[in-house]
């Protein structure tokens, strides 16, 4: 590629990635050289600068026409640009958890690489979400998976964080594995990486072997991407993971990595195998394998809840519910409706408020288990009011933005032909069954006596963390037209997504 080529690209389309990644350098550098007397904190809140002078930016490429660069490798279209908002809004969040986190062993001589290491991952679930290439959405995958599970380990000192990393590790690595065993069929059977041109190649396939083979690809990346959204049966490191690694990562895990996940499920999908033809030549390859996303669907949903019942310790039983919502989500994914991608949007965009607001009242109260909740209400009600209406709208109570994003999913299970019955009653039961384990953490807040005392930290910035989150969890459940509204005016449903 010569100079001339290099600068005819439109590089403004990356210029949201190009400040992460600068900053991400520059946090490193400044780790590597500053005295041991500086406190890291303020390595934090560059990045915190840089993900909102990312986010205003991407902000004024909403409305562009869409295009690619880089031989058609990057895209910028609608489907990116939202999706980024999801990815940067929560990474915001997620840096000032970081910020405000003090756990019991020290932590200063690491906070630094935590800071870079965690732009990292965000720039690699970005890169995901503009991926048109094979090699540019596995290089994304790997860049967030890598940071990732260091980012676990990262107390290097307390043994679980230690346990949890290596479990993440091994699973991890076995689930790249299947992944990209997966994609090399794909490779094999197109000649070629770009996804658009794989889509129109594979299209015009009749040969029964080569349809075989595209199918197993299918199931292998299922399989590979059920593990990074903690879908069941690939949801094994999902509990430990999430107990023994610091509050914050936890919440990245729950929120952006799961989020870059069905980034990848929709642009696989929906791109290349909604456009195979079956064996019969009557349905596409995704149709005629829906049967498998509706069982793990179900799976997902049914292990999720149940085993969530039994636990005792919060995080661990927010690690059962991430994995039901996963379910919940795989829903939509399955019904494949028209209005898919927007329920999609929609539903992790609610669940980044109600996740942040959640596991920002943990790290605020220095807290593990159920117990310690007894008597919130008496000894701090603002924090009991703000826990209860969290977890009524991870409930899906009506009046929260949970309930309109489950609602959604079980309009788009009803509206399409075959009609998903068997999937939306599971949803709903499985929904009822999860009033007993949230529900449960209010009856502690409330109508237990206080049986524990607890030392709050970070108690203005968590504070204000909070009072967002719940404030969002209740606009958009009773407005959630200002999410819509701002969908469909700036991004058109999506109708660019294939062009």
């Amino acid at each position: 590629m010569d100079l001339d080529t290099l600068l005819s690209f439109s590089w403004h389309a990356m210029v949201p990635e190009f400040i992460i990644l600068g900053t991400a350098t520059l946090l490193s550098l400044l780790d590597l050289f500053l005295p041991r007397s500086f406190h890291r904190k303020w390595l934090g809140w560059l990045g915190v600068g840089s993900i909102v002078a990312a986010l205003i930016f991407l902000l004024t490429l909403i409305g562009d026409t869409p295009f690619a660069i880089l031989y058609d490798t990057f895209r910028l279209d609608s489907f990116a640009i939202a999706f980024k908002l999801v990815l940067l809004v929560a990474a915001g969040f997620v840096l000032l958890l970081a910020i405000s986190y003090e756990p019991k062993e020290e932590l200063t001589e690491f906070r630094g690489e935590f800071f870079y290491l965690f732009l990292v991952a965000l720039l690699g679930a970005m890169i995901m979400s503009s991926s048109a290439d094979l090699i540019t959405l596995f290089v994304g995958l790997e860049l967030m998976t890598l940071s990732s599970y260091i980012l676990v380990g990262i107390r290097k000192k307390h043994l679980p964080s230690n346990e949890s990393a290596m479990k993440y590790v091994i699973n991890g690595g076995i689930a790249t594995a299947i992944t990209l065993f997966g994609m090399s069929y794909l490779y094999g059977i197109a000649g070629t990486t770009n996804i658009l041109e794989m889509a129109g190649r594979l299209q015009e396939l009749t040969n029964t072997q080569h349809l075989f083979l595209l199918a197993l690809a299918f199931l292998m990346i299922l399989a590979g991407l059920a593990f990074k959204i903690a879908a069941a049966p690939f949801h094994m490191w999902t509990p430990d993971v999430y107990e023994g690694a610091p509050i914050p990562v936890t919440a990245f895990l729950s929120i952006i990595s799961k989020a870059a996940g069905f980034i990848l499920i929709i642009r696989m999908f929906i791109t290349v195998f909604y456009h195979i033809p079956d064996v019969s030549n009557n349905s596409s390859l995704l149709m005629a394998l829906q049967n498998f996303l509706a069982v793990l669907a179900a799976v997902t949903m049914i292990w999720g809840n149940l085993v969530a019942l039994r636990q005792t310790k919060i995080k661990r039983m927010l690690a059962y519910s991430s994995i039901a919502h996963a379910g919940y989500l795989l829903v939509a994914v399955t019904a494949f409706s028209a209005f898919m991608v927007e329920t999609i949007w929609f539903y992790l965009t609610a669940y980044l408020f109600m996740t942040i607001a959640v596991f920002s009242l943990l790290q605020l109260m220095n807290i593990e288990e159920l117990k310690q909740l007894s008597g919130l209400s008496k000894r701090a009600p603002l924090l009991a009011v703000a826990l209860a209406l969290t977890m009524l709208g991870l409930a899906g109570i009506p009046g929260t933005s949970g309930f309109i994003g489950k609602l959604n999913i079980f309009l788009g299970a009803l509206s399409t032909e075959p009609t998903h019955y068997l999937l939306a009653v599971i949803l709903i039961a499985t929904t009822v069954i999860s009033y007993i384990y949230y529900f449960k953490l209010i009856i502690y807040a409330f109508f237990r006596e206080a049986n524990h005392t607890f030392q709050m930290s970070g108690k203005k910035l968590n504070s204000i963390i909070i009072s967002i989150c719940v404030m969002m969890t209740v606009l958009l459940g009773v407005f959630p037209q200002l999410a819509y509204d701002f969908l469909h005016q700036n991004f058109l449903s999506f109708y660019d997504f294939l062009q």
